[in-house]
């Protein structure tokens, strides 16, 4: 029997060795099919790395110009935009609450990159608005009324002069650098880099002089920039290629910026700046950069090795209105060599794998060849251990083929010999198998009745000791099995704390005491403790177990009513609560006052709020963003009060603090601070305010629903008096979102106004109709604040788009309707659109049917979209246009109005 088995295991040996020479073949042709063409890729691959960083390199640069052109262009474009309306009287300088509302207005919609924005005359006098260290926007003024110094005030909600909050000494704007460079540029100019006055950041001005119609200079526009935002850009641009940038001045050398954080310039103990050469970096590479630069200038792309290192670089010129800057891209040549290893690697993993495949599929085929011969020595293996039931399947006729039948006769005559004494033993062991089955049966039908509740269900003995317990009750305390609690003291396990943490004693245990008196008990307000330490809340019932008439233990059933409780909570939170700001609702304040409304609170104050802009923001903007106002409005409530004081929301939009031990002056400390936090707060397009009211009692004497009365009165009071204010504020701040939104809107909006002015007075209309033209002029497109900056600034539109777009004259309209100073606009804003044939939107009117100021801001708003796509010189692109109104006089527009506009037009030698 031995030497069988060892035969059979030679056998094997054998069948294994084919197999493996033949595996071992394949492998050596597979890893020398890998090593060629890995070595071809390596080849091809380097050919083509100088070129691809060539391109990269001048892809960076290219980039790192359209970010520092667009980002120089802002203050320029600022200074173009409002140049007219200083040069052409439209903005007069000497009407100090009209010049302070500019241009706080105009710094108020630019990035916080711009810290001031500003005007000197060539009197020496200087306006504008700054950003102080804070960031928060001051008006600045230097007159004769400030004896030539520069004087600081805050801003208020309506962008006038608030406090006085600092004096600074004589300064004349003649001398500054800016000032100079655009007196002598006769035009728009950036003015030297210099620090900035306060904070330790590069800062450059842009400029543009101002001339009256004779042409005489009046003064300089300037809009004023930091440089830090540069850093950040040349970061981005090249640090997923692991390279760095730089930007000098061109002709001197200096650091403007770079992507390394090196410091661009040194602040010196006296205070002064002192610029940093690109030398003064103390970089070899850099150094050896700039030297090859120097002396092959009329290179844009070259590379440079230093210390082993190769790095290919790109070098870029930007020549912006007096700016003249350099700027280097340097990217290492391993960022590409790591993609080609990446490459290589990724080819051998996958030739790998083509490797591993062929062997399994030269191992199936193998096996397919040898398998009548395994199949033979495993049977013959089994055999000889004793499995008498297996055979040899008889697959070929060969030699192989007999000695499998032979095999097959020899195990058939062996299994006959002994199967009279396996029957015998057979039949005994299957009816003890059955009784133990029966025996297993009843005990499980038990445990499956207890274990099919979903209830827990366990039992104790007299000394509170667990005797039996179901599926769910481990699962519920975390026990793996029963034998963690057969036996065990239930108490201690997981009844021997409250919920707070607190010992329970078991003598007070009713579990515990229904197996001692012999009564049921069952409870709702106690928790069990799981076996990870957290507790439940638990509803149980404990009954006592009598057997023959003697008691012997207890059965207990219990339930998790964790998820019973948490709704109870929820539902109280709920009854008490506003579900939108988490505030105490109308009903709960009013069961609350009993317990404010004591001696000891007095003197008891209560406020009265009122939120502004709510109908507005619901019905321009939709319910979400009007919940978002309430939410902020409540977060600004809670913020400015303190904690013993109560906030509800009583209503849709009006609020009610309640506040003990608060006097008058308390109470409208505490109002200053709503309003200060109300100051700064915006929700869409809508500036947040609130009208504020307060009354105080110190006694019993008056009643608390009178007190309710008199804050409410003073509420309606103080909403009367702010209603204009609040108004202009809401409108100004839509307008002046939807601007910063799109600059082309901005222009638009100031061309259509202006040039509704001159034709008004052209066609010499009275000054009430004058100044309605010129307010709905500019306020004409307000309605599409709720359209998206992507739409804004796209042409042309799709069929989908242009349907959004028709909807701005209604969302104008409901805007401006709501306020009393835009009522007699809202209506002209709505017909804007409309067309002299009757084919024009919102209504389709027809012919006269259109208000007469709409119909001259239909003329007067086309000419300027009809402009802005025309291309030659401006008295080309003026006759275009106003060829074009002249096309569709009687079609869209009014006949007689669009030829005196023609008119209008030649008389300005406009065309």
């Amino acid at each position: 029997m031995k030497r069988k088995v060892g035969n059979s295991m030679d056998e094997n040996r054998k069948v294994f060795s084919i197999r493996s020479v033949m595996t071992i073949v394949f492998l050596i042709i597979m890893l020398l099919s890998i090593l060629s063409i890995t070595t071809v890729l390596f080849s091809r691959w380097h050919s083509s790395a100088e070129l691809s960083m060539r391109k990269i390199t001048s892809s960076i640069n290219q980039k790192i110009y359209q970010n520092i052109e667009t980002f120089m262009e802002i203050p320029l474009q600022v200074n173009q935009s409002n140049e007219k309306l200083i040069s052409g009287g439209i903005l007069n300088i000497e009407n100090e609450i009209m010049r302070e509302r500019f241009f706080v207005g105009t710094l108020t919609t630019l990035d916080e990159q711009i810290y001031s924005f500003s005007y000197g005359t060539e009197d020496g006098e200087y306006y504008g608005a700054r950003r102080n260290p804070d960031g928060v926007i001051e008006i600045m003024r230097n007159n004769e009324s400030t004896k030539g110094e520069s004087w600081y005030y805050s801003v208020n909600d309506d962008y006038s002069a608030g406090a006085l909050s600092g004096r600074f000494g004589k300064f004349d704007p003649r001398t500054r650098a800016w000032y100079k460079a655009a007196v002598s540029a006769e035009g728009a100019s950036f003015s030297p880099l210099y620090r900035h006055f306060v904070m330790d950041d590069l800062a450059v001005s842009a400029a543009r002089p101002i001339y009256d119609d004779t042409g005489s200079l009046k003064g300089v526009l300037g809009t004023h920039m930091l440089l830090s935002d540069i850093g950040s850009y040349l970061k981005d641009a090249v640090n997923p290629y692991d390279g760095y940038s730089l930007i000098i001045e061109k002709q001197t050398g200096y650091l403007v910026a770079n992507s390394m954080d090196y410091d661009n310039f040194l602040v010196l103990q006296n205070g002064s700046l002192k610029r940093n050469y690109i030398n003064d970096l103390k970089d070899d590479e850099i150094n050896a950069i700039y030297s090859q630069y120097l002396s092959h200038s009329d290179s844009e792309d070259f590379m440079v090795t230093h210390d082993g290192r190769r790095v290919y670089v790109n070098v870029h010129e930007i020549d912006i209105e007096g700016l003249n800057w350099l700027v280097f891209s340097v990217i290492p040549e391993r960022f590409l060599m790591s993609e080609m290893f990446e490459s290589i690697n990724l080819t051998i993993v996958l030739m790998v794998l083509m490797l591993v495949i062929s062997v399994v599929i030269i191992y199936l085929v193998a096996r397919k060849l040898f398998l009548p011969i395994d199949n033979l020595v495993q049977v013959a293996d089994s055999i000889a251990s004793g499995d008498l039931s297996r055979r040899v399947e008889v697959k070929r006729g060969d030699e192989i083929g007999y000695i499998s039948k032979t095999v097959n006769s020899i195990a058939d005559n062996l299994q006959y010999l002994i199967q009279n004494l396996e029957t015998s033993v057979e039949d005994r062991t299957h009816r003890l198998n059955q009784a133990n089955k029966d025996l297993d049966e009843s005990r499980n039908r038990l445990q499956l009745l207890l274990d099919s509740t979903a209830e827990g269900i366990y039992g104790i003995d007299l000394d509170g000791r667990c005797t039996f317990c179901n599926v769910s009750a481990l699962k519920m305390l975390g026990f793996a099995s029963q034998a963690e609690l057969l036996g065990k003291d239930v108490h201690e396990l997981f009844h021997h704390s409250y919920a707070d943490g607190t010992p329970f004693p078991q003598k007070e245990c009713r579990i515990y005491q229904s197996v001692r008196t012999g009564e049921g008990y069952n409870s709702e307000d106690e928790v069990f403790w799981k076996t990870d330490g957290t507790s439940f809340a638990v509803s149980y019932h404990s009954y006592p177990q009598v057997r023959d008439g003697v008691l012997v233990g207890g059965v207990i059933t219990f339930n998790d009513i964790t998820s019973k409780k948490d709704q109870e909570s929820q539902i109280e939170y709920l009854r008490c609560h506003d579900y939108l700001t988490g505030l105490h609702n109308r009903g709960c304040m009013e069961e609350s006052l009993p317990s404010i409304d004591i001696e000891e609170n007095y003197p008891l104050s209560i406020i009265f709020g009122d939120l502004n802009g709510l109908k507005l923001t619901n019905d321009i903007f939709g319910h979400p963003a009007g919940d978002k106002l309430i939410r902020k409005a409540a977060q600004i409530l809670k913020d400015s009060s303190r904690p013993e004081d109560r906030i509800a929301r009583i209503g849709g939009d009006e609020f009610l603090l309640l506040l003990p031990k608060t006097d008058e002056k308390q109470a409208e400390q505490i109002i200053e601070t709503i309003r200060k936090g109300f100051s700064t707060a915006k929700v869409e397009a809508v500036k947040c305010s609130i009208s504020l009211g307060y009354a105080t009692r110190r006694d019993s004497d008056e009643k608390i629903q009178e007190l309710f009365a008199r804050a409410e009165n003073d509420m309606y009071i103080d909403k009367a008096k702010r209603r204009k204010q609040v108004d202009q504020a809401i409108i100004l701040n839509v307008q002046n979102s939807l601007h910063s939104m799109s600059l082309r809107e901005k222009q638009h909006s100031v061309f259509v106004r202006d040039t509704s002015l001159n034709f008004g007075r052209y066609l010499k209309l009275s000054e009430t109709d004058l100044s309605i033209l010129t307010r709905s002029a500019y306020f004409h497109d307000i309605g599409k604040i709720t359209l998206g900056k992507e739409l804004l600034d796209k042409d042309p539109l799709t069929e989908e788009e242009f349907l959004l777009m028709t909807q701005h004259p209604v969302i104008g309209f409901r805007i401006l309707e709501l306020f009393d100073d835009t009522l007699d606009l809202a209506d002209l804003v709505y017909s804007h659109h409309e067309r002299w044939d009757g084919t024009g939107y919102p209504r389709g009117l027809k012919g006269e049917q259109i208000p007469f100021i709409a119909r001259i801001l239909s003329i007067i708003e086309s000419f300027d979209r009809i402009l802005s796509r025309m291309e030659g010189t401006e008295k080309e692109r003026y006759r275009k246009a106003s060829q074009e109104i002249k096309a569709f006089s009687g079609i869209q527009f009014d006949p007689d109005l669009a030829k005196k506009f023609i008119s209008f037009l030649a008389d300005q030698d406009l065309t």
